[in-house]
């Protein structure tokens, strides 16, 4: 298994526009594409994972919630 975080092309293009735009807009900074993919692969690289495992965490507590809903259901 691939551990590593790969987004597609439509996904990863949009989010490298929207660096530049926060970096334009809140730091009056005009990063090129080269200096914006770079921020993203670092974040991706070093807080992605973070954030991806709390999402698992959070959908296995979810998914556990509904689960034990169905033992309440259950007839006796």
């Amino acid at each position: 298994m691939n551990n590593k975080i790969q987004l597609d092309k439509n996904k990863k293009d949009y989010m490298i526009g929207t660096i530049k735009e926060y970096f334009l807009n809140e730091r009056e900074e005009d990063l090129g594409d080269l200096a914006a993919t770079l921020i993203l692969d670092f974040f991706i690289e070093k807080l992605g994972p973070e954030i991806y495992n709390q999402a698992i965490e959070d959908a296995y507590k979810y998914m556990s919630e509904k689960i034990q809903d169905l033992f309440e259901i259950e007839i006796h």
